[in-house]
């Protein structure tokens, strides 16, 4: 058994000390602490070249950066969106005065199902705010086409899309706008961080404006925007990261192939199918606890907190039912069977690359004990 019997979903992953010590020596030298300075400028820079975008605009986390893509494209009205993701998808919508609408998700993805968006929009529909959940995915094509004939726009929750390829190119590529989140248990973090990926240098200014209060110049604000700027401390720490996140993302995937092996034969666990024409990166290690297996999804999260084993029920409860949304029409669970089930059964496991093969094998042992 391992010294520290604590296993938790997710651990952020750190860059040598003594490498993040001597950049702070240098940020100490420089005397430049934030509003863009020459490590920001060099991150921003090295993420769009590693992950294949155009252009990409550091924020001080993936909410703001949320809040501030909806500012970047002018939404108004009505956003379709999921009731199964993270609070932060749908609070940036009411941060922006926008109401969320939220339609139904595809079993097998856990993304929004396109025939369910569809069906959602209105006069007042303006966007849809799609999530690539557990960095599986969106059928980027289907919804592209309804954005297309309803002159919609697409802003991607990618907060756990880092690094993903689909079909030959980067995932961040598609929509209007791709939204990154860097929070400590992410693939890749900066600390708490965020980022816009945005096709043209245009946009990008505007989001540049948006972040720094809306300022163009020294004595002209062009809207009022947010202070939504990364530090350089968080930036350092962010060019260290990008070293290391292709050997984590190598790791995580040799985690997610000896869980899959492992519970594979397991009655009444289901695993998420693979993506196809996918790179993934194995941010979250999703199972489905069905009739069959024995316990409950919560019986089974509640046995493993009693041997130390820290999983969690992404996403439980489903945002729709919280006190701000659920009495919006879209929020009734009529109207979302699919996203109701999958967020009772849905659990994620311990999934990180220092997870030791000794300490994963306590998770797979206790999961198939506890059938019986």
């Amino acid at each position: 058994m391992s010294s520290d019997p604590n296993l938790y979903v997710t651990q952020p992953q750190l860059p040598p000390l003594e490498d993040f010590v001597e950049l702070l020596k240098v940020i100490w030298d420089r005397k430049i602490l934030t509003n863009g300075g020459p490590f920001h400028q060099q991150l921003e820079q090295a993420l769009a070249e590693h992950l294949g975008v155009k252009h990409l605009a550091l924020l001080t986390n993936g909410t703001i950066a949320l809040v501030t893509a909806l500012q970047t494209l002018r939404i108004q009205g009505e956003v379709i969106t999921t009731p199964y993701s993270f609070v932060a998808t749908a609070h940036s919508l009411l941060w922006n005065g926008l109401e969320p609408v939220f339609a139904d998700i595809d079993p097998h993805t856990c993304n929004l199902d396109p025939e369910r968006i569809e069906a959602a929009i209105t006069p007042k529909t303006t966007a849809i705010m799609p999530v690539h959940c557990y960095g599986h995915p969106c059928d980027v094509r289907a919804i592209q086409r309804i954005a297309d004939t309803y002159g919609l726009k697409v802003i991607y929750d990618a907060a756990h899309a880092f690094g993903v390829r689909h079909q030959g190119s980067s995932l961040l590529n598609s929509g209007d706008l791709s939204v990154l989140s860097f929070h400590a248990t992410k693939v890749y973090n900066t600390i708490e961080g965020g980022a816009i990926v945005c096709p043209d240098a245009k946009t990008k200014q505007r989001i540049d404006f948006l972040k720094n209060f809306g300022f163009a110049d020294e004595v002209t604000v062009m809207a009022p925007g947010i202070n939504g700027k990364l530090n350089e401390v968080q930036a350092a720490f962010g060019l260290l990261q990008l070293r290391e996140v292709d050997a984590a993302i190598a790791r995580r995937t040799a985690i997610a192939t000896r869980y899959r092996e492992a519970l594979a034969d397991v009655e009444g666990i289901a695993l998420m199918p693979e993506p196809a024409d996918t790179t993934p990166n194995h941010s979250y290690m999703p199972i489905r606890v069905q009739p069959g297996y024995g316990l409950s999804r919560d019986g089974l999260y509640q046995r493993l907190r009693e041997q130390q084993i820290f999983s969690r029920r992404y996403f439980y409860p489903l945002i729709s039912d919280m006190p701000m949304y659920r009495g919006l029409p879209s929020a009734q669970p009529t109207n979302l069977p699919v996203a109701r089930r999958v967020a009772s059964e849905i659990l994620c496991l311990p999934i990180y690359p220092a997870l030791s093969e000794e300490q994963q094998q306590r998770v797979i042992d206790a999961i198939r004990a506890s059938r019986r």
